[in-house]
């Protein structure tokens, strides 16, 4: 079933009620750290299927950063502050990591912006508890692919997961691959800030 506005809007509406979308306006340039050889397949081999599935680009390197899309397995938040530089790519890292393990959280993203709010970067932090641990490698790879494809709302798959099951392979579903494919159609702008951009995503989607 294709997804209408308003259901495309609740997923760019964040908890304060506020309409972001970002897209990425540049080639991704990734790197992962923590996993062995053969997980690092599994997570590129998801980034390359969802950035395939955009249309967008995949590179060696970002001109300006290096590698732009940063990805970390690890087992305990105490672990970041311990990474030469991190405090440099995350800001306020020290009450950041005491939030994160208050809540035991296991996953945190951040992103970084361009001049025109396209998404220049994105850091992907997850801490490898039970939870993420039972998931087969791919189910984890790709559901971080997705979320670091677009600027989700922050309350976005709480309810639903943006990923299904055919079989006995874990598959994006098919109406959120109907909407990225949308967002990163070319007439579309890289962000917005106004809802009836959810309307131009619904437009897009019926038409696919």
């Amino acid at each position: 079933m294709k997804m209408g506005a308003r259901e495309i809007e609740t997923l760019f509406t964040r908890s304060d009620g506020s309409y972001v979308f970002a897209r990425w306006g540049r080639p991704i340039a990734p790197v992962v750290f923590g996993v062995d050889d053969a997980t690092l397949s599994v997570v590129k081999g998801a980034l390359e299927a969802v950035v395939a599935l955009a249309g967008h680009a995949l590179a060696e390197a970002d001109a300006e950063l290096g590698s732009n899309l940063l990805v970390f397995f690890f087992s305990n938040w105490a672990e970041l502050p311990e990474v030469p530089g991190m405090d440099h790519l995350l800001p306020d890292l020290e009450p950041l990591v005491a939030r994160l393990q208050k809540v035991d959280a296991n996953q945190y993203r951040f992103f970084r912006f361009d001049e025109q709010g396209a998404i220049k970067a994105c850091f992907v932090f997850l801490r490898m508890d039970a939870a993420l641990r039972d998931q087969p490698a791919r189910t984890v790879a790709l559901s971080q692919m997705v979320h670091a494809v677009l600027l989700w709302s922050d309350t976005a798959f709480q309810e639903r997961s943006a990923l299904a099951t055919a079989g006995d392979t874990t598959i994006l579903r098919p109406d959120i691959a109907d909407l990225i494919r949308a967002a990163y159609d070319p007439v579309m702008p890289v962000a917005a800030q106004d809802s009836s951009h959810a309307m131009r995503l619904a437009a897009r989607v019926v038409a696919q």
